[in-house]
């Protein structure tokens, strides 16, 4: 049996679907486990709940765990440690964790996933850690306060300064996620040990972009020139402040930023392209146009 957390977030509904169209009559059987699993078309996983957890993994082999990282560092760890002691204690065989990519290192957001990942390797299960890449729709997100207003006046500005983010698309890190999971699963029903095991991917986005690049997406979109202005972090930090954002939040987007800036974002090698087992990537550019403009 394979079981996926977090089917009402993005990724993991991905996941689930696709994980459920390989499933055939007498196939591996694929379950959903969610915060409110009602136990027939979902299995009770609440992260903050650890004694909902037993119950939830019993007779699982393997787990999907998409990290639960809409929180505070501590919250987190607690989260996904208790995961780790119930997955020991279920007798999962194997654990597929979706992490943080390298060129996210010195980001806020790499401490909860690389304890998570070591957390995982102390395990009795095989473990497989896919270091995601920055989704695509995420620097369309920290630029649609700046898209909007480049509409009239001609200029981009936003806290990127000359550094670019790789990124890629959640479709392809659901693929390989399926896969993976897949792979997994057949080579412990076939009495074997999957090729996956004990492997870290990174899965780094192929394409990276920059001030100057979104400009020039936003010069096709508007149909207008559009050109880039570097601003600050202060500047930031004062936009940010002002739409009701959690304090970790804000944290974890300036940390985004000045690591953009400062040119760490972009990546240097991937392992998307081999898993995906096709030729090329999806294409990103489209993906960060749409939701840099999704609000006007």
């Amino acid at each position: 049996m394979i079981l996926v957390t977090g089917v009402s977030g993005g990724l993991g509904r991905l996941v689930l679907q696709g994980l459920s169209a390989l499933s055939a009559p007498g196939g591996a059987e694929v379950v959903a486990g969610t915060r409110g699993g009602d136990g027939a078309t979902a299995r009770r996983i609440d992260f903050d709940d650890p004694g909902s957890l037993a119950e939830g993994l019993t007779g699982v082999d393997v787990l999907v765990m998409i990290s639960a990282g809409y929180a505070e560092d501590d919250i987190v760890l607690a989260r996904h440690g208790a995961v780790a002691d119930a997955a020991a204690a279920a007798g999962v065989r194997h654990v597929i964790y979706t992490s943080l990519a390298a060129s996210g290192e010195r980001t806020t957001l790499a401490l909860p996933h690389r304890w998570t990942e070591n957390r995982l390797a102390q395990g009795p299960y095989d473990t497989t850690i896919l270091r995601n890449g920055l989704y695509a729709e995420l620097l369309g997100g920290l630029s649609t306060a700046a898209a909007g207003p480049a509409a009239g006046t001609g200029v981009f500005s936003a806290a990127y300064g000359t550094g670019r983010m790789s990124v890629v698309a959640r479709e392809d890190l659901a693929d390989i996620t399926v896969r993976v999971a897949a792979e997994a699963d057949g080579a412990l029903t076939s009495g074997g040990r999957s090729r996956h095991a004990g492997r870290t991917y990174e899965l780094e986005g192929v394409t990276a972009l920059g001030g100057a690049d979104l400009a020039d997406l936003l010069t096709e979109r508007y149909g207008r020139p559009v050109a880039y202005r570097p601003t600050s972090l202060t500047d930031a930090r004062t936009a940010l402040a002002g739409h009701g954002l959690e304090d970790y939040q804000i944290t974890h987007t300036l940390s985004l930023l000045s690591n953009m800036a400062a040119g760490f974002l972009e990546a240097k090698v991937s392992d998307v392209p081999e898993l995906l087992g096709r030729a090329e990537p999806r294409p990103v550019r489209d993906l960060v146009t749409e939701s840099a403009t999704a609000g006007g």
